[in-house]
C-alpha cells in the first residue's frame, strides 16, 4: 500500500495531466454554435476525473480482491481526509469510462520509462472467463477470442509488454486472444521509440519480421527451435536471452500483484479501466525486477 505522502504524489502527477488534457481537449473541440446547448442529463459529479484515476491505481496496489470492499471499507473510510467529496459506489462505477483515455495517455506520457538500448518483449493471457463457460459468456461476445499459450487454451485477450533491464515499462497494447505475438512488433507505433536490442522467445521468430525490424534499426534476438539451424550469436546475446525472466516476473506482478486480470468483468469499459490502473501501480511500484549490467570497453557484456 502506498504511504500518504506517496497518494499525494501521485494525486498532484494525475491532477496536472487532466488539467493539460482537459485545456487541450477544450482548445481544440469544435462547438455546434447553430442549436442551443442541452441540458446535462447528470449533475457534474463532486470526484473530478483525477481522483478517480488515482482511486483505481490505489486499489490494484491495496491487496483488495473486490473494488467494491476497497471503495466503500478504505476509501470512504480511511482515506477520508484525501477524498471529502466522495461519491456512491454506484456513481464511481459510472465514472470509471469517463478516465479511460485520459488513464491511458497519463500512463504512456508520464509512467512508461524510456529506452536504453535493451529491451525486453512478450505477451500474456488476459483469460475473462474459465473455458468451461465461453459459451455462455455474453460481455465480451464478439470481442475476445480464443488463443493458445504456453500454458494452454484460453479466451480472452493478449497484453503485449515491451520493457527495459531496469523492469521498466516502455509500451503495451492489448489484442484478442488469437492475435500472434509478431503482429505488433509489425506496427512503427508500437516500436517508435525503441532502439537497439530487442529479446523475445521463440514465438517471435521470423525472418520477415527480422528484416523489417533491422530496417529500423532494430535487433531482434530470440532462441532458435529444435528443427532449425544453429546460428553465430555473440556471447552478449545469449546473456540477454537467459535474462528474459525479468518481463516474466513483471508479468507476474501484473496479474498477482496489480490484478489485471480476473473473471468479474461486467462491462468492456471497466475492464479497460481496470487494465490500464493496474499498468499505472505497476509502473509506481518503488521496487521492480531490474538487472545489473556493466559494458566494458572490449564490448563484453557482465551480468552479476
Amino acid at each position: 500500500m502506498f504511504t500518504e505522502c506517496k497518494i499525494t504524489e501521485i494525486f498532484f502527477m494525475a491532477d496536472e495531466f487532466c488539467k493539460f488534457f482537459d485545456s487541450t481537449v477544450k482548445k481544440y473541440s469544435v462547438e455546434d454554435k447553430g442549436r442551443a446547448p442541452r441540458r446535462p442529463y447528470h449533475r457534474a459529479s463532486t470526484l473530478s476525473n483525477s481522483e478517480v484515476m488515482v482511486i483505481m491505481i490505489l486499489f490494484h496496489n491495496s491487496g483488495y480482491r473486490c473494488l467494491k470492499h476497497f471503495y466503500l471499507e478504505y476509501v470512504c473510510k480511511h482515506l477520508r481526509h484525501l477524498f471529502p467529496k466522495v461519491v456512491s459506489y454506484n456513481r464511481f462505477v459510472e465514472l470509471e469510462k469517463d478516465v479511460a483515455f485520459p488513464l491511458a495517455l497519463f500512463i504512456k506520457k508520464v509512467l512508461c520509462g524510456k529506452c536504453t538500448g535493451i529491451t525486453f518483449v512478450d505477451s500474456t493471457p488476459l483469460r475473462v472467463c474459465r473455458n468451461q463457460r465461453i459459451h455462455m459468456h455474453e460481455v465480451f461476445k464478439g470481442i475476445a477470442a480464443r488463443g493458445k499459450c504456453s500454458m494452454g487454451w484460453f479466451f480472452g485477450f493478449k497484453l503485449h509488454i515491451v520493457c527495459n533491464e531496469k523492469g521498466e515499462i516502455l509500451n503495451f497494447c492489448v489484442t484478442a486472444g488469437d492475435v500472434d505475438d509478431r503482429k505488433p512488433l509489425e506496427n512503427k507505433r508500437f516500436l517508435s521509440e525503441i532502439y537497439g536490442k530487442v529479446v523475445g522467445d521463440k514465438g517471435y521468430i521470423s525472418r520477415q519480421l527480422f528484416q523489417h525490424l533491422f530496417v529500423d534499426g532494430i535487433q531482434l534476438i530470440t532462441k532458435l527451435k529444435n528443427n532449425m539451424k544453429g546460428a553465430l550469436m555473440t556471447v552478449s546475446d545469449r546473456l540477454l536471452l537467459r535474462k528474459r525472466t525479468i518481463i516474466e516476473t513483471l508479468n507476474d506482478e501484473l496479474k498477482n500483484i496489480a490484478q489485471v486480470e480476473h473473471s468479474r468483468h461486467r462491462a468492456i469499459h471497466n475492464f479497460i479501466v481496470s487494465l490500464l490502473a493496474g499498468i499505472a501501480a505497476y509502473c509506481l511500484f518503488p521496487k521492480k525486477p531490474t538487472i545489473n549490467m556493466q559494458f566494458y570497453t572490449d564490448n563484453q557484456l557482465t551480468l552479476f
